[in-house]
């Protein structure tokens, strides 16, 4: 790289794959709809390979913004441009089914996580990113508190490896908004608990509305290489494009580590 000499550094991608038969998120019919690949030139009769994709940002890796949930709030262009490259941690929090990210646990993270870091939290739920109920309805999650606390901490971003930036049965799958859209949740979670869904889970979306009703961006299906930078302070960047009208995009997430440690970007704007 011209300007930056990048031996000794170590570059992952954090990032799940995007293209014909990702998994897709189990909402409404529009929200269902596949994302569509198709091949409209091709070198053994045009010289030149042109694809058209159609489908939503909601797939994949990729970053919500604040209006996706929030009416009259900023697109993704509104975002600050510091806050998608930084120093920050990915932490291991292992949590199974339809369990809650706490503040406790990531009061309690190795290593700890700093005012103006970046966030990547790793449940273990990557490994099982599939069109499947483990990863996407039984999937334990972000909450109303664990957001406020990264909000108290003044995190600079966040993400995590789960089929959204909240837990499950906070979202539409269970009984909010338009939902749900998974009827049969509530009764299975009836037998295992002995409560409603929404005995536990009465907000809809609270760490969506408030992390980026506070300005922090929110990463959502985060994996690839996750477990090996999973314990370590590293170097963050996402970016989405510059997009003024759109409410969410995809990103590539990446994380550097020196061995040397012998630079630190600093994590304030």
């Amino acid at each position: 790289m011209p300007g930056f000499d990048t031996d000794g550094l170590q570059f992952f991608d954090l990032t799940q794959r995007y293209g014909h038969g990702i998994p897709q998120w189990p909402g409404g019919a529009a929200a269902a709809r596949g994302l569509a690949v198709n091949t409209l030139q091709f070198h053994a009769r045009d010289g030149v390979l042109v694809q058209y994709v159609e489908g939503i940002m909601h797939r994949g890796t990729h970053m919500d913004a604040p209006i996706h949930v929030l009416e009259d709030t900023p697109t993704i262009t509104g975002y600050e441009l510091w806050r998608f490259f930084g120093t920050g941690v990915a932490v291991s929090i292992p949590k199974g089914k339809w369990e809650v990210v706490t503040p406790d646990d990531l009061e309690k993270t190795q290593p700890t996580i700093e005012p103006g870091d970046i966030v990547m939290i790793n449940t273990g739920t990557h490994r099982l990113y599939g069109d499947n109920d483990d990863y996407y309805a039984y999937s334990p999650g972000l909450y109303k508190e664990a957001a406020e606390w990264l909000v108290d901490r003044k995190v600079k971003m966040v993400g995590i490896d789960v089929q959204a930036l909240d837990h499950g049965l906070g979202t539409y799958m269970a009984p909010h908004g338009t939902g749900p859209t998974m009827p049969h949740l509530n009764a299975e979670y009836k037998v295992a608990t002995g409560r409603d869904i929404l005995d536990d889970f009465p907000h809809w979306e609270p760490a969506h509305k408030i992390l980026m009703g506070n300005g922090i961006p929110g990463i959502e299906n985060v994996g690839g290489e996750l477990d090996q930078v999973t314990g370590k302070r590293c170097t963050f960047m996402a970016f989405p494009w510059r997009w003024p009208h759109g409410e969410g995009c995809g990103v590539r997430v990446i994380a550097v580590i020196d061995p040397q440690q012998t630079y630190r970007f600093a994590s304030g704007s």
